[in-house]
């Protein structure tokens, strides 16, 4: 089911206070607004409200045998990527970059936020379909100006059923080949990329993939693999950095 709304602070933030308030949210269901009037992105940046594009939240429910909540946001950025290419098959140079992003080319065209609120899991996205923000640190772009038009509804529809499909299949055991589904739409392995890391300031090296874990790894220039827990990983030359 997919509720709409004309205008929000968050959908995220409206979900979060639905399950802090006792409101059991069924899995499936869609909170999707026309307008965000204090949408954010991850580490607290700012989520453009762009009328005509794309901006929802679910509810994943965490069960004792599924796999670490983190991975949820690969499976929700697997789900974003089939839902374009779904609508727009003659897109060229979609991939899902680590943790949260999906990128044209070196341009970003959505992000996810994922946010925790006792056993359940608010997995948000946003898409920009017709308009993306003109910031200063990082290259965007819609689909609009990439030649596809894309209705909001349509786009929701699309990615509700296949953000259902890739939950479900999370749940019930089917992980592993989510991540290697996530890996062959992703960075190719060996694109030069630096990190920010809180301990060790900026990191670079080459794409290494993710562990079962979804954790990130990095190959450093001696050769040793480090694994990436947190932080933003850029494209080495390219604006485009992780929301």
């Amino acid at each position: 089911m997919i509720e709409r709304l004309a205008e929000i602070p968050s959908t995220n933030g409206a979900l979060l206070a639905r399950l802090g308030g006792g409101e059991h949210v069924q899995e499936g269901r869609w909170l999707v607004a026309d307008r965000q009037s204090a949408g954010r992105g991850r580490a607290g940046r700012v989520w453009s409200d762009g009328f005509g594009n794309f901006m929802g939240s679910t509810v994943v429910h965490l069960r004792a045998s599924n796999p670490l909540p983190q991975t949820l946001a690969l499976v929700a950025g697997l789900a974003a990527h089939e839902s374009v290419m779904a609508l727009a098959p003659q897109l060229q140079d979609l991939r899902l970059k680590w943790p949260n992003d999906l990128l044209v080319g070196e341009t970003k065209l959505a992000g996810i936020l994922l946010e925790r609120q006792g056993d359940a899991v608010v997995v948000g996205i946003g898409v920009n379909l017709v308009q993306s923000p003109d910031l200063s640190d990082r290259a965007t772009a819609s689909l609009a100006a990439l030649g596809f038009t894309i209705t909001r509804d349509a786009f929701a529809a699309e990615l509700a059923a296949r953000f259902r499909d890739a939950a479900d299949r999370w749940h019930y055991g089917e992980w592993p080949l989510l991540r290697q589904q996530w890996l062959t739409r992703a960075l190719p392995t060996g694109t030069l990329v630096s990190v920010k890391d809180r301990d060790h300031g900026v990191i670079m090296g080459a794409f290494a993939g993710i562990d079962d874990d979804g954790v990130a790894l990095l190959r450093l220039a001696d050769g040793a693999v480090r694994a990436i827990h947190a932080g933003d990983i850029d494209m080495v030359g390219s604006h485009a950095s992780g929301d």
